[in-house]
This record gives C-alpha cells, structure tokens and sequence, in this order.
C-alpha cells in the first residue's frame, strides 16, 4: 500500500506573496487612519451613522476621496459602510474619539506627524550607522524638540496621557500597594497614574516627580482628585537625584528612553534615595524570545529611531537591576501591553 503524504503545513509561495504584500502596505493604513484621526471622523459618527458627504462637508474634503478613505479602512474594521456611501462606528474606530478614556486618537497623529513619519523613513540611517535618526534630521533631542514645538509637544502628552489611562487599571489589579507608607513617582508627567494608586490606597502618601516644566501642570489634577494633602509634588531631573525618603519607588515609560549607561544612573539615583529594603518597580514592554507577534519588538525599532533607548528582555532587565543595587524579584505581566518589574534594594 501506499502510503499517503502528509499535508504540507508551508504556505505556497502564492499565499506567502498575497500576505508579504499585506505587510508591505500596512503603512498606507496606518497612515489612512492618520488622515481620520486628524479630520476628527471618529467625533463626527460618535451620534450615529453619516453619509459620506456629510462628513466631507464638516471636515472640507473632496466628498469622494473622502469615500475612498473610508471604504478601504472599513475593510480592515476601522468604521463601517453600513449601507451605501453611510458609515458609523466600529470597536476600532471607536478608539479615535477623543473624549473617551485611553484614546488613542493623540497616539495616532503624533506617530504620523511629519517629524516622526520622516524618521521611519530613515531606518537605514540608523542601522548604517548606530544612532537614531531624529537628531540626525532635526539636529536635536526629541524632547528637546517637543519643549520647542509646543503644539507638537502638547499632541505627545496627550498621547502619553491616553496610554498611561490604558495601563492604570491592569498596574492597580495586578500590584497590591496596600503596604506601601510612601510611593514616588518618577518622571510622573501629569501624576494621573500616581492620583490613581493614591485614590484606591487611601493610607499611602505619594511624591509626584518631573522636570519643573512639566511637574507645575500637575498641580491642577492633584488639586482636582483632592490629594494635595497626600502628594508632595517636586520639580527636578532623575539624571541628577530623587527625592529621598521613599518606601516604593515607580518608574513608568521612562528607562526605555535611555541607553544602558543613563538608564543605570537613573535607577542607582533611585536605590540611593529610597529607605532599607525599599521596592523599585519599573514598568516597561518586556521583550518576549521566540517568533511570536509582540509588539515590543516593534517599539524598540521605534526607540532606536527617535532616542538612543531600547525595549529589554527579562534578562536585560536583570543585568541593569543587578548594576545599580537591586535584584529582580518577579515580572508581573499584565492584559496591556506593559509589565510591572518589581526590584528589592540590596547594599
């Protein structure tokens, strides 16, 4: 008898070119869904279904290229074409409002504003010669950029904003804080996500801490959750110092800025300014091994165009904890895209 091959499991060449160029388009997608966040669609159908036309004649486009735009993002579920030339709302777009917590509406257009758009366009660069390609177009810093281009500036902490409000909810669920007397917030930015932890733990005392241009816009949101008694709020620059006399010292979206060497500076700072047996958690993208989609992998292409930072690996993590006085006690995942790396100050 004989015996039967077995199915072969590997793609035919025609079904890998179809996917390859799936691929190789995704920057027009994700450049049409630039075009609809920018327009403000997503605010336009938040009521309920429009035309086309409508929604050209409230944004002053040409009524058939917008047609266009929106047909082909409702092909990859970002709106609906529920009848004819008629679109509403799907799960995706729904995303792009603007006033609904986490939107991603920000994200989307800082990603894609000309400055960053141009700087993928130089990837390159970047690998020919080791270092991002931002400062290599715009002869600075990105940050020092966005303190220069304000409005650009205040798209990047609305962005920042959107996503910290999507990571709050997994960091509280899945760390328990109620031990912890004094909490400090380093590189706070606005200080949401510390009022958050200061509000679900009502016996802890926090310290908001940034650079002075940004720690004075924190003020209000302390002001307005009712916890200027508990929250110190201080001006400074992690490169230099902390604040000293903190039980539990957090650190979100702030080391995968830097390199190796900074990135040690910022968290021996930490290690010298907290008590006896303090707790360090850094709350990054941890880098997953193996071939499977994750999207760490693509933000550290992302970190090594626009700053001289990377996202890590487990192991990554634990060289530069070891480095600057801590040991890695555990890597707490969570359902977003970020993990808590919880450190105990040793020395």
């Amino acid at each position: 008898m004989l015996s039967q091959e077995k199915p072969s499991t590997v793609p035919s060449i025609e079904a890998s070119q179809t996917m390859l160029q799936m691929i190789i388009i995704n920057p027009l997608v994700t450049r049409a869904i630039y075009a609809a966040a920018k327009l403000g669609i997503a605010d336009l159908l938040k009521y309920g279904i429009k035309s086309y036309e409508e929604l050209a004649d409230a944004v002053s486009v040409k009524p058939l290229f917008l047609y266009r735009l929106l047909r082909a993002l409702a092909s990859v579920g970002v709106f609906a074409e529920e009848q004819e030339g008629y679109f509403t709302l799907t799960p995706l777009a729904n995303c792009l409002v603007s006033d609904i917590p986490g939107s991603l509406r920000a994200l989307t257009i800082i990603n894609n504003e000309s400055e960053l758009y141009q700087v993928r366009g130089n990837i390159l660069y970047s690998l020919q010669n080791g270092c991002n390609a931002f400062e290599h177009l715009y002869g600075m810093p990105l940050f020092e950029y966005y303190i220069q281009n304000p409005e650009l500036g205040k798209t990047f902490d609305e962005a920042m904003t959107s996503v910290t409000a999507m990571d709050i909810a997994e960091i509280i669920a899945n760390y328990d804080f109620s031990k912890v007397n004094k909490f400090v917030d380093v590189g706070a930015g606005q200080g949401k996500l510390l009022a958050s932890i200061l509000k679900a733990y009502p016996t802890c005392k926090g310290v908001l801490y940034e650079l002075p241009s940004v720690s004075t816009g924190a003020v209000d949101l302390i002001k307005a959750e009712g916890l200027q008694d508990r929250c110190e709020i201080v001006g400074g620059n992690f490169l230099e110092s902390v604040p000293a006399g903190g039980d539990v010292y957090m650190i979100k979206s702030v080391i995968h800025n830097w390199d190796d060497e900074n990135a040690i500076t910022i968290l021996k700072n930490c290690h010298r300014g907290m008590k006896e047996n303090g707790k360090l958690l850094v709350v990054e993208a941890v880098i997953q091994p193996g071939n499977k989609p994750c999207a760490g992998k693509f933000h550290d292409l992302a970190m090594m165009l626009v700053l001289n930072g990377r996202e890590r690996t487990e192991k990554e993590y634990q060289a530069l904890f070891e480095a600057s006085g801590f040991q890695l006690t555990r890597i707490i995942r969570t359902m977003s895209l970020i993990s808590v790396i919880e450190g105990v100050r040793i020395g």
